[in-house]
């Protein structure tokens, strides 16, 4: 949450062709107010990215005008302001660590938690690790992280990526350059590919970074908190695609999610959620949207997933989602009655809440604790889960189309998901469910069903 909370708060209004910026000495001075035209091409620049920055920030000028019922109501940004960062390693360290772990997701955990802490030098670090990193993931990863530091340095930094002779890390700086400085992403001119018979339309690689937020005590006055990179968040909790049909995708879609390395015998832990909720669509191009999803699961009262030595409760877990996708009118799902455009890109936040057993986390490193499953999701509403429920998530989602198969157009649908269209656990992707009703795998024979 701090990563996103840098760099925000400028307190500038642009007026026709004037910029007045507030004076943060109260009564002794006034404003300072220039006219735009006799600023240098890169000092307009950064006022007006400044102004237009706030004004599509979530909380926009939160400090000067409004409701602090609408603008402060944010439990995530209240937490932030009081918890202890259980990630105690010194920057020293992070920065040796984010450039020479020999673990890809390690190296990215490193570089995020350095980022979070907002230091001077965060920028040139992600950028660095744009340049020299030969993990790709870790590398558009990096690249999401100097946009979410935003800011001047931040677009520039960006740049410098444009002409990568990696298309989709090309992209990705351009796409966070535009919504930078406009809101809005921009795309490359690439054409599309759909993959025949697959059960989705499209099936959108996310990017997820979210902050753990652990209640240390009953008296709701120490709370921790862990800042998980889209990496190490994929490790614990599962890699997930956005599922969209065009015809269904304004009420509902699949969230699929896969965990590698949770089972003994090293398939995958296949975990997938129906979302339903409204769009609105007022505008061709794009869809806002809210989400909720209400999934049967099993409790593991261990905390850890698949390890049932503790005892398992049936429960159900409930997740939020909301905000944006981008449709793109060159790249078109064939369709029974015709074409629909496809969604180019998405991005949101979201959250629900989580169960992790702290004894089990006491004397190990941080590589110890970020494994596969060791951390569910949970529910406040059952009798089980609901007390030992710890860890508010709260976080947010980009996802993007790309060229998986390197022939130079974006698959629009290739990613191997394990889903029917309702969220049941279909493992040979034939539109038909494995078991009725199943939306993770194995639930049934775990639960003794």
């Amino acid at each position: 949450m701090a990563i996103d909370l840098c760099n925000k708060q400028e307190q500038m209004r642009i007026v026709g062709n004037r910029a007045t910026l507030a004076n943060p000495f109260e009564d002794a001075l006034e404003g300072i107010s220039v006219p735009l035209d006799v600023l240098s091409a890169n000092q307009r620049e950064v006022v007006e990215l400044a102004y237009y920055s706030a004004l599509i920030h979530p909380n926009p000028l939160m400090h000067v005008v409004g409701d602090p019922a609408a603008w402060e109501s944010n439990f995530g940004h209240a937490l932030d302001r009081v918890a202890v960062r259980l990630d105690s390693r010194p920057n020293e360290v992070l920065r040796h660590q984010a450039i020479n772990h020999p673990d890809p997701m390690m190296r990215e955990q490193a570089l995020y938690e350095y980022a979070d802490r907002n230091n001077d030098d965060a920028v040139e670090l992600l950028s660095y690790v744009v340049e020299h990193d030969t993990d790709r993931q870790v590398r558009w990863d990096a690249l999401w992280a100097i946009e979410k530091l935003g800011g001047i340095r931040a677009i520039q930094a960006l740049k410098r990526f444009q002409q990568d002779s990696d298309p989709e890390i090309a992209e990705w700086s351009k796409l966070f350059i535009g919504e930078l400085q406009t809101g809005e992403p921009s795309f490359d001119q690439r054409e599309g590919r759909s993959t025949p018979e697959r059960t989705f339309d499209e099936t959108i690689f996310l990017l997820i970074h979210c902050d753990l937020y652990i209640r240390l005590s009953q008296s709701n006055q120490h709370w921790g908190k862990l800042s998980l990179a889209p990496e190490g968040l994929a490790r614990v909790y599962g890699r997930a695609h956005a599922c969209p049909n065009a015809k269904t995708r304004e009420r509902q879609l699949v969230i699929a999610k896969q965990i590698s390395g949770l089972h003994a015998d090293q398939s995958l832990h296949i975990d997938n959620y129906l979302f339903r909720g409204f769009t609105e669509r007022t505008r061709d191009d794009r869809g806002n949207f809210y989400f909720e999803s209400h999934v049967n699961r099993p409790f593991y009262v261990s905390g850890k997933a698949d390890d049932p030595s503790s005892g398992v409760q049936d429960s159900h877990i409930g997740f939020m989602r909301e905000g944006c996708w981008y449709l793109d009118s060159r790249l078109k799902i064939p369709q029974a009655d015709g074409e629909a455009d496809a969604i180019r890109y998405v991005r949101g936040r979201f959250q629900g809440w989580g169960y992790t057993n702290l004894e089990n986390l006491q004397g190990k490193s941080l590589d110890q604790i970020l494994t596969p499953g060791n951390g569910i999701l949970s529910t406040l509403h059952d009798p089980v889960a609901g007390p030992m429920t710890n860890v508010f998530i709260s976080g947010t989602f980009k996802g993007k189309l790309n060229d998986w198969d390197n022939d130079g157009r974006l698959d629009l649908n290739s990613r191997d998901v394990y889903s029917t269209a309702e969220g049941e656990v279909d493992t040979n992707m034939d539109g038909i469910p494995d078991q009725a009703g199943v939306a993770c795998c194995d639930l049934g024979t775990r639960l003794g069903v």
